[in-house]
């Protein structure tokens, strides 16, 4: 790997080094945090858990890991200092997480190094009754009120990081209600358990004269030489986190006066807004100094696609994206002129279009390869059923027995898409939309609505045979099915947004489902979805040409009495 490849690497390799020592970092302070919440029971409680803990943690292997972690984690947090051209504006949840990081080491230095260090150089006993004595009874309250906020700083910071890494993986939305609760109740809980230690060691303080001497003889307490000794460490680490603050925010200066030396580049964005940036600044942080609304569902780390932007001048001297970039774009297909708005860092002026609406969210990101929001052409099946004479049979029921029969209908009709391998489009009055190949090629989507046609005709059969004695007649249905070119994507208003598909295609397959009633027939489907589902109906299938609204040449469709007796669809193609 030569230097202009290692350069361009190095971002998503500082990514993936940042998520993988606050991982390390975060299951400490987890195992930390649950041997805490053992003392609502008891302080003996906690010491039994802390034996196995301990244990673990002096493992040569584990301790280095740790050590390596943190050291590494803090540079990067400075480094995501400097690297970051504004400090404000930032994100709500960015600026807490960093604050937040930067915040454990002052807070916990003390505790980190009197529990570590003292055990190491002094042969103190490290246990919580130590921690608990000298929080409790030897220090201010203040000292165990700041140690006890260390906890929730230091926790509070990874479940940011967390959420920042898994709200973009698909299971998310499944998992983040249990992920929520988690994230209150363990530091809820820890936090009992560390005021209920504090209580019983206060107690037993009061109970008995001489307690604390006692017990800090027993657990071989450092002398005050050594405490002092242990303080100028404090006080050296603390120094150097200071100095390590102090630069990179002294590098930022410089690296502002000299922006200002080598000029400004000036990124146009629609509606001729300028915006004038110094050379190095990102496209997305651009848009946030200027106050222009721009979507970052990952805050600008590189890993969802919400901040693309279409360039469409200054392509030629932007530098290409990295490999990181790359492999983000590849996933939604974009085209060459795109690219990652917060990973966009022009030399000199463009001109961008951001392609995804400020508001969108989370889901935007998760979108799998070959699906896109924002619309795209695509070979798929549609299909549309509606009941027939349902208006007749609703006249004659109170409205509780219509919404139950509508639902019972919707239910039945909906499973009947979803294991055909399709996804219900929407409900419309009584009828169904639904929509197949998506994801996948016209051969298959059209197998697969011919398979849900079926299905849906014998559920209806069954849901018939259930409600029997509540209907005047028989509900019957009206299928239509085309296959062809149709533009998929995310449309709608507010809640209302959902996948559907619009196009030539989708009105041809609803006027078929229309023509059920001319031809007093379950299913009407066009030759094209039986030639590209690879399947031969029975000769006595009828056969028409017809004329369909919006279209200037006959359709040839076959015209189906009752689609549950098609046959051959469970064969493959």
């Amino acid at each position: 790997m030569n230097r202009a490849q290692l350069v361009a690497a190095l971002p998503a390799l500082m990514r993936r080094t940042r998520l993988a020592t606050g991982l390390v970092l975060f299951a400490y302070v987890t195992v930390h945090l649950l041997n805490h919440v053992a003392g609502i029971h008891s302080i003996a409680a906690m010491e039994t858990g802390a034996v196995w803990v301990v244990q673990v943690l002096h493992l040569a292997p584990v301790t280095w890991t740790l050590y390596l972690a943190l050291t590494l984690h803090f540079l990067l947090a400075l480094w995501a200092v400097y690297a970051r051209r504004r400090l404000w504006p930032m994100p709500v949840a960015d600026a807490l997480q960093l604050v937040l990081g930067l915040s454990i080491i002052p807070l916990l230095a003390g505790h980190a190094i009197g529990t570590r260090l003292g055990g190491e150089w002094f042969k103190v006993y490290y246990s919580h009754t130590y921690v608990l004595v000298n929080l409790g009874v030897l220090a201010p309250s203040e000292i165990a009120l700041r140690h006890g906020l260390a906890l929730i700083v230091a926790w509070g910071h990874g479940c940011i990081g967390m959420y920042h890494w898994l709200r973009l993986k698909p299971g998310w939305p499944r998992w983040q209600p249990y992920a929520f609760a988690v994230a209150l109740l363990l530091p809820t809980l820890a936090l009992c358990g560390y005021y209920a230690g504090l209580r019983q060691v206060r107690a037993d303080a009061a109970a008995t004269p001489g307690w604390t001497q006692a017990k800090l003889a027993e657990l071989n307490a450092p002398e005050p030489a050594a405490r002092a000794s242990l303080e100028r460490v404090q006080d050296t680490i603390i120094g150097i986190w200071a100095a390590g603050l102090a630069a990179a925010l002294g590098a930022r200066g410089w690296r502002r006066l000299m922006a200002r030396r080598r000029g400004i580049v000036r990124i146009t964005y629609p509606g001729d807004r300028v915006v004038e940036v110094a050379p190095g600044t990102s496209v997305l942080e651009a848009s946030q100094a200027a106050g222009i609304a721009h979507a970052a569902v990952c805050g600008g780390r590189g890993r969802c696609s919400t901040c693309r932007v279409r360039i469409s001048a200054g392509l030629d001297w932007v530098p290409d994206a990295a490999p990181g970039e790359r492999a983000v774009l590849a996933r939604v297909n974009a085209a060459p002129n795109v690219r990652l708005a917060c990973q966009l860092r022009p030399p000199r002026d463009v001109a961008v279009v951001p392609l995804l609406a400020p508001s969108v969210g989370t889901r935007a990101a998760r979108e799998p390869p070959g699906r896109t929001a924002q619309g795209q052409e695509r070979e798929i099946a549609i299909l549309f059923a509606d009941l027939r004479g349902f208006t007749e049979i609703a006249e004659h029921k109170l409205p509780y027995d219509v919404v139950f029969m509508l639902n019972r209908y919707f239910e039945a009709m909906g499973r009947a898409v979803e294991h055909a391998g399709g996804q219900v489009d929407k409900f419309i009055g009584d009828g169904v939309m639904a929509l197949f190949g998506t994801a996948g090629d016209g051969r298959l989507a059209a197998r697969q609505a011919l398979r849900a046609a079926k299905a849906m005709s014998a559920s209806l059969a069954d849901l018939n045979a259930t409600l029997r004695h509540d209907l005047r007649a028989p509900l019957r249905i009206g299928i239509g099915i085309h296959v062809g070119p149709a533009i998929i994507g995310e449309m709608g208003y507010g809640r209302t947004i959902s996948l559907t598909a619009i196009g030539d295609t989708v009105n041809t397959a609803s006027r078929l489902e229309a023509m059920t009633k001319e031809f007093d027939a379950e299913l009407v489907v066009s030759a094209a979805v039986l030639s590209a589902a690879r399947i031969e109906l029975p000769a006595a299938i009828r056969r028409e040409q017809t004329a369909v609204r919006g279209r200037q040449n006959l359709l040839a469709v076959a015209v189906v009495d009752r689609a549950r007796e098609l046959e051959g669809l469970d064969e493959s193609p």
